[in-house]
């Protein structure tokens, strides 16, 4: 049996306030991701590693991190001084594609320059959560993934050829499965801290600011993968022919099995308004912000008419497209949003599904189905759906506004930018 000597005395350094902090796994990225380590403890308390891989010094390296090491890095520090460069989606649509494969190494050059800088810029933003809340565990395992994300992209070599594209190709991919929960993870660690949250507006800021960052990194990283791909209707990631209706309808369908699961039927849906429009868009994040609309319109039509359920109301959700923008309106029948939330619904709130006013068993399945898919996250049961709607909308140039009638039911009002270079755009 052979222990981490160096893991022991960094651990135990740390003192005890730090002790169970540091407990955590730091080791997330896909190269470690099983748990191939037995902890013991020693006589002062801290706990030693053993591994039983052959990677062991590089697990015990890993591991021997404490909380203070997340906040001493140099190469970080330097690298978020450094602005982003944000593209606009016209100029990833007529970068378009070239015979000898150009453009899917001039987008990795670009992605070489712009993810480190990005990242360190969200390593950044978890050193200013007061110290209290930074030292939460779930809160520092996302820290620490954005850390290892840092150096993982940082000490690739330069990219000269489409074999080292390859290489880097198979990194990105890595990274986004990784990164793939920190939506709740981060949801579960603020709802661990909140008895320490006194200033909200800075929690608000922080996720707002963490949150889009996020969906722009993915969305970049997608693009290029996808550039790889051979589909007439797409470059990269944006759709030059999508149709709001079609997109709709997919999302409605699968609100509509999780509603039927959970109450044994489901509103009709009706969509009208211009329903035959197509027009070029990035199809992802509607794939994140719909799914939510649709959902939150279909439980409250439900649970405001428990004693019909089979005679609810039909939601309607109405397309409007114009030269600068379109719109999607959902309407429901759900009796409204009571005055006294009506101000709250888009408030991060760090409660656990049964806390809420969201059913236990439809909020875990659609998080469970959503995380399956390629572009949906889980985002749901923790009170994070709706603000982190809002922030996405505003992040595209758009917004989402909500209205209720309180007796009758709510319009919820998702308005997005057109990326056709007509006028101005968003940047990613």
């Amino acid at each position: 049996m052979r222990y981490s000597v160096a893991a022991g005395r960094a651990l135990g350094a740390l003192g005890a306030v730090s002790r169970g902090v540091a407990r955590v796994s730091l080791a997330t990225s896909s190269r470690v991701l099983q748990p191939v380590v037995a902890a013991d403890t020693d006589t002062v308390g801290c706990r030693r590693f053993r591994s039983t891989s052959t990677g062991y010094n590089e697990l015990a390296r890993e591991r021997a991190k404490t909380v203070t090491s997340f906040y001493n890095q140099s190469a970080i520090d330097v690298c978020a001084e450094k602005p982003s460069v944000r593209l606009t989606p016209t100029t990833m649509l007529y970068s378009g594609k070239s015979p000898d494969g150009s453009h899917v190494l001039s987008s990795a050059k670009y992605l070489q320059m712009e993810l480190p800088v990005r990242i360190a810029h969200r390593v950044k933003g978890f050193r200013s959560l007061p110290f209290i809340i930074g030292c939460n565990p779930t809160i520092l395992q996302v820290h620490e993934l954005y850390i290892r994300a840092y150096h993982m992209l940082s000490d690739f070599p330069p990219i000269t050829d489409l074999e080292a594209e390859g290489r880097y190709c198979k990194l990105v991919r890595q990274l986004l499965d990784d990164h793939k929960d920190v939506v709740t993870m981060l949801a579960e660690g603020f709802r661990e801290s909140r008895k320490h949250i006194q200033d909200e507006a800075l929690i608000r800021n922080f996720l707002d600011t963490t949150l889009t960052s996020r969906l722009g990194i993915r969305m970049l990283a997608t693009h290029h993968i996808a550039l790889h791909e051979d589909n007439p209707d797409f470059v990269g990631i944006i759709c030059t022919r999508l149709s709001p209706k079609k997109i709709i309808e997919k999302w409605v369908d699968f609100a509509r099995r999780l509603c039927e699961h959970q109450y044994g039927c489901s509103p009709r849906v009706r969509i009208n308004g211009h329903v035959a429009a197509r027009f070029p868009f990035i199809p992802l994040p509607l794939d994140y912000i719909l799914p939510e609309l649709l959902k939150n319109a279909m439980r409250a039509t439900m649970e405001s008419h428990l004693d019909t359920p089979h005679n609810a109301p039909d939601l309607v959700v109405t397309i409007a497209n114009n030269d600068i923008d379109f719109v999607i309106r959902i309407s429901d029948r759900g009796g409204g949003i009571p005055h006294s939330i009506l101000d709250k619904v888009l408030d991060y709130h760090f409660t656990t599904a049964e806390e809420s006013n969201q059913d236990p068993r439809m909020s875990n399945l659609f998080g469970i189905i959503t995380n399956n898919g390629p572009q949906s996250g889980p985002m749901h049961g923790f009170g994070f759906g709706l603000p982190t709607s809002v922030a996405y909308a505003e992040y595209l140039g758009g917004s989402l506004t909500v209205q209720s009638m309180q007796g009758i039911g709510t319009d919820v009002y998702l308005r997005l930018r057109h990326i056709d270079g007509k006028g101005e755009s968003f940047r990613i």
